[in-house]
């Protein structure tokens, strides 16, 4: 990550202690884990999401949204259509 500055990098010891904390118990989970696994394979659009994963729509808004807030992915609209891709630190699903 030359030249980028990570976003799980706090301005103090103890906010970069907190948002390592949120971070490792985001992908510490199987359904978010899966959601992180789907997206290795590149953007994807709410509803493939759920097929792929078998969440209902809730619920996989409630773990979208714990992994946008833990930086571990990120959501953008192209055309209208809503899409969600892994940030460089959602990437790590690919060493779990």
């Amino acid at each position: 990550m030359f030249g980028k500055k990570s976003k799980t990098i706090g301005r103090s010891e103890e906010e970069t202690r907190q948002y390592h904390k949120q971070y490792l118990e985001a992908v510490n989970n199987p359904h978010r884990r899966k959601i992180l696994e789907e997206l290795t394979n590149g953007p994807e659009k709410f509803r493939e999401l759920q097929k792929k994963t078998g969440l209902n729509a809730q619920t996989l808004k409630w773990h979208l949204n714990i992994l946008e807030h833990s930086f571990c992915i990120e959501k953008y609209s192209i055309k209208g259509k809503l899409l969600y891709k892994l940030t460089q630190e959602g990437k790590v699903i690919e060493y779990l």
